[in-house]
């Protein structure tokens, strides 16, 4: 499973979900992710909106296996629903 997460600095979302990320990854191991700075990277808004389909408003937006899930939240209900707990 291939976690692409695209966010900037400064964004405290952004940092939670490399926080989540990370402790899947030290969980299992099918899940890889990386984290794209949109800043550093150039990475513009149309490019996100073209990739996920839809308008985009915030930064953290995940993907993955190349699927939008969205912001935090939804990445956040994601692993809930298929990972379970990772207390």
């Amino acid at each position: 499973m291939e976690t692409v997460i695209y966010g900037r600095a400064g964004c405290p979302q952004c940092a939670r979900v490399k926080e989540l990320a990370e402790k899947i990854a030290t969980k299992r191991d099918d899940f890889h992710w990386r984290y794209v700075d949109i800043h550093t990277d150039g990475v513009t808004r149309a490019q996100l909106e073209q990739a996920a389909g839809k308008p985009i408003e915030t930064v953290p937006q995940i993907f993955i296996d190349q699927q939008h899930i969205g912001s935090f939240a939804e990445f956040e209900k994601y692993v809930r629903k298929h990972f379970g707990r990772l207390a």
